[in-house]
């Protein structure tokens, strides 16, 4: 997400800060122009800003993957150009938005892209928010060399689960990533690489403790958080208009992030009261405040790393009879 200034404008020093604060937490990569950045928001002069200060800030040490859609396909080819002179590692592309295309259609207009741009594109299927691409096409365009990966933000795990087993057999080198906190586990379990989802930008240590405990083979680890994300994801997701909610979030966790530029009615405020308490509970829980506000599930106050590490012996042991 951007921070803005009292006038509505790309405040350029705390992105800069916002930057390395996600770096500090651990973040495996960024991802600027993104749904939770708003890019439609933004005019394309200011997308490529945006971009431009992310990389210099980022100074290499992560990976940046931007997003470079535009309303035509020579706008987004030339975003593709100027990323790739910024030394950004590759660009995520929705389809085309508003007009309701055909596959072929939707096909047509990423095989433009991939014989035109320098460099590597992810597809992002958000069919929420813009036209679909069908597994097949998904398929059919790994025949070129520059389409790399995908990011889907369907909510479709069934579907996800299909794409990976059918694109890998032909590019065992494609990558997948799942655009929704819901089934970043599931979608770790069954193969995906990682995810692009919101709550990174605002409780990266948990989210990345998620992956951490994945990484390591401790799934009832992994689990435990995944279902704790829930609770974030109903208030900060659904409990307001996306993304006004992360904003909000953002401003919690000490980040000066402005107002945003879709004004809203007294009905569409945010409960920042019920944002704040679940980020810092969540926070409490797993080691990364000290003191957890009064009302957390006394269930999980205080438990750490160790102790669920502790517990999930002991169930094992019960479950084996004690051996």
């Amino acid at each position: 997400m951007v921070p803005l200034d009292d006038r509505g404008e790309i405040n350029e020093a705390e992105l800069r800060r916002y930057v390395d604060w996600l770096i500090e937490r651990g973040v495996n990569g960024l991802y600027p122009n993104g749904s939770t950045g708003e890019f439609t928001r933004f005019s394309f002069d200011e997308r490529k800003t945006i971009v431009r200060i992310v990389a210099d800030q980022t100074a290499g040490r992560v990976p940046i993957l931007a997003g470079a859609a535009e309303a035509n396909i020579r706008t987004t080819i030339a975003a593709c150009e100027y990323y790739h002179s910024l030394g950004v590692d590759a660009v995520a592309i929705v389809p085309p938005f508003y007009y309701r295309l055909s596959p072929e259609a939707v096909y047509a207009h990423f095989a433009e892209i991939a014989r035109n741009t320098p460099i590597d594109v992810t597809l992002y299927n958000i069919p929420q928010f813009a036209n679909d691409i069908p597994n097949a096409i998904v398929r059919r365009l790994c025949d070129f060399e520059r389409i790399v990966g995908i990011k889907d933000s369907s909510r479709d795990l069934p579907r996800f689960v299909n794409l990976m087993n059918g694109v890998r057999k032909l590019r065992p080198d494609f990558a997948f990533l799942i655009g929704c906190e819901e089934i970043l586990l599931p979608a770790l379990v069954m193969g995906a690489d990682g995810g692009t989802i919101a709550t990174s930008g605002v409780v990266p240590e948990v989210v990345m403790k998620l992956y951490d405990h994945f990484q390591k083979g401790q799934i009832a680890q992994a689990r435990a958080v995944q279902y704790r994300l829930l609770d974030l994801i109903e208030v900060l997701i659904f409990g307001a208009d996306f993304p006004e909610g992360v904003r909000q979030a953002l401003k919690l966790r000490g980040l000066a992030m402005g107002n945003g530029r879709q004004p809203l009615s007294p009905s569409q405020q945010l409960d920042i009261e019920a944002v704040r308490h679940t980020i810092q509970c969540l926070l409490s829980e797993f080691g990364f405040a000290d003191r957890p506000p009064s009302g957390c599930d006394p269930r999980l106050l205080g438990l750490r790393g160790a102790d669920v590490d502790k517990i999930v012996r002991d169930v094992l042991t019960r479950l084996h009879g004690g051996s």
